[in-house]
């Protein structure tokens, strides 16, 4: 589990350790990333904060999910890391 920040959403801390976990290879592109019920187990979270993290995830274009078989890494995740990281050091 991690040690939350008391003053950022829990869904937004668990979203920047998946999305480092993508970044640095831990999740490449095509593989699964942990499901709702494994985020909770593994960070202590409740379901509705796991789905935040899976739908602002997918808003970002970094996974997509297959109905019935669980959410992936895009193919295109680190180019989109790359570009978003281009874009904070303006």
């Amino acid at each position: 589990m991690i040690e939350f920040a008391p003053d950022r959403p829990r869904w937004r801390q668990v979203a920047d350790v998946i999305r480092e976990r993508i970044a640095d290879g831990t999740y490449p592109p095509g593989t699964r990333v942990p499901s709702v019920v494994e985020m909770l187990e593994e960070f202590g979270i409740a379901t509705t904060t796991g789905q935040k993290v899976h739908r602002g995830l997918r808003a970002e274009g970094l996974i997509y999910t297959e109905p019935g078989m669980g959410s992936f890494v895009a193919k295109n995740a680190a180019e989109i890391l790359q570009a978003a990281g281009d874009d904070s050091r303006d």
